[in-house]
């Protein structure tokens, strides 16, 4: 606790190039990532697993893109969502992980004003897009166990194309209007950023103005997008049950669970996680020690499990893996 109160001291003083208080600044010129500034003992050792986990992500969903792309039997619509999955947890690690090695390994977590809303522009962006990739994935495991008969019919690849650009457009213009409402607010109290990255909650409760309409905003228009996703998912996935529920044989039952499976484990572990950071005004009453773990769990661990859980559960991502390694 000494040290954490020195480092933030430490960080004040060289914001403000003089004796004047943080808390008279008229504007913030830049943010300080306090995320990690309590585990000084440990830096180098969290250096060392955070790069590692990093390394883990672009290389097994690098790897998930490399088998879809070269195996023919995989280019089939789940796959094509499964390769966009890939590429938002790519870009996911990617936001926020190298500025956190960064922090780790030189101790200076200042971040400018620009910088910070970038980071929280993409880092929302993508969730958002993961959000809506779900629910796509979800209705096509929906209409692939429905509907097999007609499956080829509906999910085409002109509709495939058409869902998944959906899925970008709709989480890049989410994540614009909150940035957008965010940083128009002002910043006068403090520069001092409970997480490790640029987060909504973190930087609303460093405004100085009203903060009412920036957290009716991510409430309301966060709530529409987030709900109408997760209930096709669950819709999608209450058919799906009930369907392979009414399944004659075991087997049967068997292949079917397996085809969705994955992504079902994929939807817990994203949900389990996200909403709980999302879903709630940023002035409420919660323990950041455990919104800086939740926010890692789904910003960092979750990327790099989902290659892990699609490699391991499903036989033709294990089968294209194993050929392109013994052809390599």
């Amino acid at each position: 606790m000494v040290h954490l109160a020195s480092t933030v001291q430490a960080n004040r003083k060289a914001l403000r190039g003089g004796g004047d208080d943080v808390h008279n600044l008229s504007t913030v010129a830049q943010f300080v990532l306090m995320g990690l500034s309590d585990l000084p003992k440990v830096r180098y050792p969290l250096f060392v697993v955070f790069a590692i986990i990093y390394q883990i992500t672009l290389v097994g969903n690098g790897a998930i893109l490399l088998a879809i792309g070269t195996e023919k039997k995989l280019h089939t619509p789940m796959y094509y969502f499964l390769a966009n999955l890939s590429l938002i947890d790519m870009f996911c690690s990617s936001t926020t992980v190298p500025k956190m090695l960064q922090n780790l390994l030189t101790e200076e977590r200042g971040i400018s004003f620009i910088g910070c809303a970038l980071q929280l522009y993409f880092l929302v962006a993508l969730m958002g897009t993961e959000v809506f990739l779900l629910a796509v994935m979800a209705y096509d495991r929906y209409v692939a166990i429905c509907f097999p008969l007609r499956y080829t019919l509906l999910m085409t690849k002109v509709l495939c194309v058409q869902l998944s650009s959906g899925t970008w457009a709709a989480g890049f213009l989410n994540s614009f209007i909150h940035t957008m409402s965010t940083f128009k607010l002002s910043f006068c109290k403090s520069n001092l950023v409970d997480q490790y990255y640029c987060d909504i909650p973190q930087i609303v409760a460093l405004s100085c103005s009203s903060t009412y309409m920036a957290e009716m905003l991510a409430l309301v228009i966060g709530g529409i997008f987030g709900i109408s996703a997760f209930l096709t998912t669950l819709i999608s996935y209450i058919y799906i049950i009930s369907s392979i529920l009414r399944i004659q044989s075991v087997e049967g039952k068997r292949k079917a669970f397996s085809t969705c499976a994955s992504h079902l484990l994929v939807v817990c572990l994203f949900y389990g996680t996200a909403i709980f950071t999302y879903m709630r005004r940023s002035s409420s009453r919660h323990s950041p020690a455990r919104d800086r773990l939740i926010s890692m769990l789904y910003g960092i661990i979750t990327p790099m499990l989902n290659p892990i859980i699609y490699s391991l559960r499903n036989t033709e991502v294990k089968g294209a893996l194993r050929k392109m390694l013994c052809c390599g």
